[in-house]
């Protein structure tokens, strides 16, 4: 009976003691959410970050459990037309955000230095949000990348920094959009678009065949053309730490963004350094993502993804 009495006891304090953590928690998250923009509180995906967290589990699933398994014992898809449309229609909407970008801020008053995030609802600020949003929903299509190894079963194409970029860009983002949705935070992304246009181009001419691989001399820039925006991307957000003075009204997306480019910045290099300068391939754990080649000579096929944005030659 004591014992009993002991283990009740016990087991209330437990109980007790996780509702004290449930609204600890509870407070916390509404206390750090006050200070997020309440112009995209009501916009897709943006009432909190449970519903894309679920959309990014899944897709983690599906793409490393589910899908392989699923497709074990079928044929792969093949997938050329739709390839050739997806790719395209990437190219088309990475345009368009370019576009919105430019005449949001970046070509309309930034100054590509200190710029601060402008939570006022006049039309241009509001049109910034916009593409700032438009680009984390694009995050998620990306992910068909991903969905198009699984279904052409290009397994060894899914590799853990492929996952990585493409579960953690979206995560990310949506608190870019909810907390600062302009400013200098977004240059990256502006960068990040047009080499997606460039890119995907890339991917959809690939996708039509060999007759069209005598259009993709520039192939060999790609490599350039990658290393060159994050070295941008680092240099432009990393100048924050040395201006004396820029109320950037949240410097943890300095630090996120910062940190992201360095470490791009440095598997480029790596690359860089093993495919050219000795001549090897890439390292095991990089192997199945490269940048140069997404038409696969040995059985002409088409490769596509992103992350690292082109794909090697098997």
């Amino acid at each position: 009976m004591h014992l009993g009495s002991a283990g009740t006891a016990t087991g209330a304090q437990r109980d007790m003691e996780f509702r004290d953590l449930t609204a600890r928690a509870g407070l916390w998250y509404e206390n750090f959410m006050k200070n997020a923009d309440p112009r995209t509180e009501d916009w897709f995906l943006m009432s909190s970050p449970l519903p894309q967290t679920i959309i990014i589990v899944a897709y983690i699933y599906f793409v490393t459990r589910l899908g392989p398994r699923l497709m074990e014992n079928r044929k792969a898809f093949h997938l050329k037309e739709v390839l050739i449309f997806y790719n395209f229609s990437v190219v088309a909407l990475s345009l368009y955000m370019c576009y919105e970008y430019v005449m949001s801020g970046w070509g309309t008053g930034y100054t590509f230095h200190c710029d601060l995030v402008d939570y006022s609802d006049s039309p241009q600020a509001v049109r910034m949000a916009g593409t700032c949003w438009l680009y984390y929903f694009s995050k998620f299509i990306e992910m068909l990348d991903t969905i198009f190894f699984v279904l052409r079963k290009k397994n060894s194409q899914i590799t853990f920094l492929h996952v990585y970029h493409h579960s953690i860009m979206p995560f990310t983002w949506w608190f870019g959009v909810r907390f600062a949705a302009g400013g200098q935070g977004t240059f990256h992304a502006l960068l990040n678009c047009v080499v997606h246009v460039i890119m995907y181009s890339y991917y959809g001419l690939s996708a039509l065949g060999p007759a069209y691989q005598k259009y993709l001399w520039w192939k060999k820039y790609l490599t350039t053309i990658q290393l060159i925006q994050f070295v941008i991307i680092t240099t432009h957000i990393w100048q924050y730490f040395f201006m004396k003075d820029c109320p950037y009204q949240f410097p943890i997306f300095i630090y996120i963004i910062g940190l992201y480019g360095l470490v791009f910045l440095l598997l480029f290099l790596n690359f860089w350094y093993h495919a050219y300068t000795k001549g090897k391939r890439l390292p095991k754990v990089l192997q199945a993502k490269t940048w140069a080649h997404p038409y696969n000579k040995t059985n002409g096929e088409i490769t596509n993804g992103n992350g690292f944005h082109c794909d090697k030659d098997k």
